[in-house]
């Protein structure tokens, strides 16, 4: 009992110290949520998907007071926004290191949906992937967007950016309110941001490591810069020849090429199938999206395409998509 009675208490402890970082937000009718202090600055970091409003937000303190807050910036394929608010005396956050997550551990969720914080207990369930951005559409439509460039009227294309999201999964139960507010472990610290924009049928949380990158990106930039080659896009199967060579059966045509843009600048024209960049294999869009990060802007890639039923290299040098 003893025992018992001192793991009891440890958790107690740990959702005390940690709800020193934990804040409510209000940014959504009628959907509370919670947000994690960042800095000392008066960044709160939140989930996307419960933020509404880019002004007028309201953040519960820990002390129960509340407080004006504005939104810095989004990054909706990670379900994390970043607010901002003027209010002192914050208690930024304490990070558990990437390699100290282990599957197995007990954590608890904590999550501040109003005046009051709240915790539920449970297990790492594991670590992996969920596909995130919209559906691809089906069908004939005309679109905008992506990293690549445009779309053409009249074939069916991808519906924006896709792609693959690293997070924890648990057993823990997500009460309503609990998006955005932090995984913990048993000293208190922090695994990651609790969201239910991400997944399906489980609990996920975002790790430290993609919170880290997306954030400072948001509070420079006030957005998620991604590479850019400025072509639109449409899947294809390849010819039978071609899958056995490449030892894939898809690529994707390239439906235009943008004035002045990366593509157009490395030769490429519309008509060529792209098949791999990077030295990865490109079958969908998707794939392409997962190589053009931020990390390769202004960088020069190899695109592996067809033309006239051969398979040829070229290098591109990635951009960012003109305002």
């Amino acid at each position: 009992m003893k025992t018992f009675e001192e793991l009891s208490n440890s958790f107690a402890d740990a959702v005390e110290n940690a709800a020193q970082s934990v804040v409510g937000v209000a940014a959504r009718r009628k959907f509370p949520a919670t947000g994690i202090v960042w800095d000392a600055d008066g960044h709160i970091v939140t989930a996307n998907h419960v933020v509404r409003h880019d002004e007028n937000i309201t953040i519960i303190l820990p002390n129960g007071e509340t407080a004006e807050a504005t939104l810095v910036g989004r990054a909706p394929m990670a379900d994390i926004a970043v607010l901002k608010t003027d209010a002192e005396g914050l208690v930024p956050a304490k990070w558990v290191a990437e390699d100290a997550v282990r599957v197995g551990q007990l954590v608890l969720a904590v999550g501040r949906p109003g005046e009051h914080v709240q915790a539920t207990l449970g297990a790492l369930s594991g670590i992996g992937q969920v596909m995130t951005g919209p559906p691809r559409h089906r069908g004939h439509r005309k679109g905008k967007g992506g990293p690549w460039g445009r779309g053409r009227r009249g074939h069916k294309r991808h519906g924006g950016p896709r792609g693959t999201q690293n997070v924890l999964i648990t057993d823990v139960t997500m009460y309503p309110g609990f998006s955005g507010g932090p995984l913990i472990a048993g000293d208190g610290s922090v695994y990651g941001l609790n969201t239910s924009g991400l997944g399906r049928g489980a609990s996920t949380t975002v790790p430290v490591s993609t919170l880290q990158k997306v954030t400072t990106q948001l509070i420079e930039h006030g957005k998620i810069e991604t590479g850019w080659l400025g072509i639109g896009l449409q899947p294809v199967k390849l010819p039978e020849a071609l899958q056995t060579e490449l030892e894939q059966e898809t690529g994707i045509l390239i439906v235009s090429v943008e004035e002045g843009s990366p593509a157009q600048q490395a030769g490429i024209y519309m008509g060529d199938t792209l098949v791999g960049a990077a030295g990865s294999a490109v079958t969908n869009p998707d794939d392409l999206f997962m190589v053009l990060t931020d990390d390769v802007i202004g960088k020069e890639i190899a695109l592996q395409i067809v033309r006239g039923g051969e398979v040829m290299t070229v290098m591109a040098t990635v951009g960012t998509k003109p305002e």
